[in-house]
């Protein structure tokens, strides 16, 4: 069993991060005011989470402006599928311990 833990992914503990994840691994790519309505959180705080999955590069970010107005879109990396995807059956295998 404790190896079982160990398989998870630290990055994904936190609700918005496996949110944000869960998100982006079931679309091509979304908004950050589209991530921000589907978790319900302020701005702050979901650019702190997106940063920190940047930073990991489980995302991509895109900032374009359209009228003038700055765009962003993120997606998730082929790197960020392969991990969410590995902490997934992770939890399988946690769940499914006898």
């Amino acid at each position: 069993m404790k190896d079982l833990v160990h398989q998870l992914n630290k990055a994904f503990e936190n609700r918005i991060r496996l949110g944000i994840m869960s998100a982006l691994m079931v679309n091509d790519s979304l908004s950050f005011n589209r991530i921000k309505e589907l978790l319900g959180v302020t701005d702050g705080n979901l650019a702190s989470h997106l940063r920190a999955l940047e930073k990991l590069e489980y995302v991509k970010m895109e900032k374009q402006f359209i009228d003038r107005k700055s765009h962003t879109t993120y997606q998730c990396s082929k790197l960020g599928r392969k991990a969410f995807q590995e902490h997934l059956k992770a939890l399988e295998n946690l769940i499914n311990q006898k």
